[in-house]
């Protein structure tokens, strides 16, 4: 047992979602989830996230009974339209110049699926923050996409670099969200679950 008694479990590969958690908690392990991350038809960004958040959290809980286990995902819109990682330099310019001047929603969903129960207890939330984007050019995008190298971030930034200054303004409850993992909130479920916090 690790975190005070609790065996908690974080069901993701994410290093972004690793060190936001420690933020939470000292002692925590790290489980991959084996979750197919493909939209369903017609399916929006927000109900995507609350899916897969809670599909990993799932996945993992059959490996981890008496377990706390942790998912979350985060799906990225612009005018309606999905937008996610951009895996090529190209594609990271793309993305940056389509948000120029714009509005990205930003869902990131977060599920604890308490395994002390048969089947696991679900409780989960869900968070939008809107990214403003400033007007910017195309040597301002070259630069950044070449200095911070955002190929494996939802939208082609990291705000918690250098990506911050490419914004108007971000309009959000709970900062730490658009990052991967919406802390207010899981240490809302957490407490509820009987996990001592601060």
């Amino acid at each position: 047992m690790v975190a005070g008694g609790f065996d908690l479990v974080l069901a993701s590969t994410s290093r972004y979602r690793r060190e936001l958690l420690a933020r939470l908690v000292g002692d925590f392990r790290v489980v991959p989830p084996e979750v197919d991350e493909t939209p369903l038809a017609n399916e929006t960004p927000a109900g995507l996230a609350i899916r897969l958040a809670e599909a990993k959290a799932l996945a993992v809980a059959r490996d981890c009974p008496g377990a706390l286990i942790i998912g979350s995902d985060q799906a990225a819109e612009i005018d309606g339209r999905p937008i996610g990682k951009p895996g090529s330099r190209d594609a990271a310019r793309a993305q940056l110049a389509a948000s120029s001047g714009r509005t990205v929603v930003f869902h990131t969903a977060v599920c604890l699926a308490d395994a002390r129960t048969s089947p696991p207890r679900i409780h989960a939330a869900a968070d939008s923050t809107k990214v403003i984007f400033r007007t910017l050019s195309a040597d301002e995008i070259a630069r950044y996409v070449d200095r911070e190298n955002p190929l494996d971030a939802a939208g082609s930034f990291k705000s918690e670099g250098l990506g911050i200054a490419l914004f108007e303004r971000i309009e959000t409850t709970d900062p730490t969200a658009l990052i991967g993992l919406p802390l207010i909130a899981l240490a809302r479920l957490l407490r509820a679950a009987g996990f001592t916090l601060p």
